[in-house]
């Protein structure tokens, strides 16, 4: 799980300043009209704050595709939000725990995710502040990692799981064309693998752990392929900034060699990562699917 760093709340001497849209949401307990609210499909990572008061609400990780019209929660930060008896006494309520700024409601036993639980929020009742914005208020400076390891939606899942990761991105690395789209990598000789850029916290997660949970969530044995997904550009690999990740990575690789792996993962040097098209990212955070060739096995 990704570690937030948390804004400092306002005072209600400092809220912010409401458009005539937002108070009537806010303050007079309005709704945004369905699938026109700005993080309705929203899946970056980050942290969603209350739009008058800036308290952290929900973090990324909490919001869910529920395809009702807005966006959609199956956890909250603890302490964070208030639950009310609705005026027309069917739904429940939730408020901003801190400025009683109405949010949306909340409703359970819809089966839509493990929680079993759904907070449906207006887009207006929020703000949405980035790990990068967080971090940089922090005084943090984020490290960069390349992992390659059979289709992107998998490893990019898994790796977010990890806590001190902040983001992740599929993308291509390793090829000779410029700005390669999915359908080249796949049907041209472009010499890309599908890649993951992974955007961590030193301070919490070092390189040598990310690549241990690398070689843990896919078989480093499968040559050109993982899973049912074949080809070149599903090879495993380790794209290295310098001598000390490629020593990490060596070492590694010696100790599941050891345990009798027959490791195929290569070991490149780091070259320019092409993000890829904006459906593949966060994918399986946008569908509600799960893996269907990356499991966790454990290594070390």
């Amino acid at each position: 799980m990704a570690t937030i760093v948390m804004r400092p709340q306002m005072s209600s001497n400092d809220w912010n300043d409401l458009s005539p849209e937002e108070h009537y949401v806010i303050v007079e307990k309005g709704t945004e009209a369905p699938f026109t609210g700005k993080y309705n499909d929203y899946f970056e990572g980050g942290l969603y704050v209350c739009k008058r008061c800036q308290a952290p609400l929900y973090r990324s990780e909490h919001k869910f595709p529920s395809h009702c019209g807005w966006p959609s929660f199956d956890d909250e930060i603890a302490g964070a939000i208030k639950r009310e008896p609705d005026a027309d006494g069917r739904r429940t309520e939730i408020l901003c725990a801190n400025c009683d700024g109405h949010l949306g409601h909340v409703f359970e036993g819809e089966m839509l995710t493990a929680n079993n639980i759904r907070h449906c929020v207006n887009s207006l009742s929020m703000d949405f502040v980035s790990h990068e914005e967080q971090l940089a208020t922090a005084g943090k400076t984020l490290q960069k990692a390349y992992f390659a390891g059979g289709c992107f939606w998998g490893v990019e899942h898994l790796m977010r799981q990890q806590e001190g990761v902040q983001d992740v991105v599929s993308g291509f690395m390793g090829g000779h064309t410029e700005n390669p789209t999915y359908r080249e990598v796949c049907e041209q000789p472009t010499g890309h693998l599908e890649a993951v850029e992974v955007s961590y916290d030193p301070s919490i997660v070092s390189f040598e752990t990310l690549t241990k949970l690398f070689f843990e969530i896919h078989d480093p044995t499968q040559v050109n392929g993982q899973g049912p997904d074949i080809g070149p550009q599903y090879a495993s690999a380790i794209f290295v900034r310098d001598d000390s990740e490629r020593q990490n990575a060596e070492q590694l690789i010696e100790v599941l060699r050891q345990k009798g792996l027959h490791v195929a993962t290569r070991i490149l040097p780091a070259s320019r990562f092409w993000k890829a098209e904006e459906y593949h990212q966060n994918y399986y955070a946008k569908t509600g699917k799960t893996p269907y060739c990356h499991v966790y096995t454990k290594r070390f």
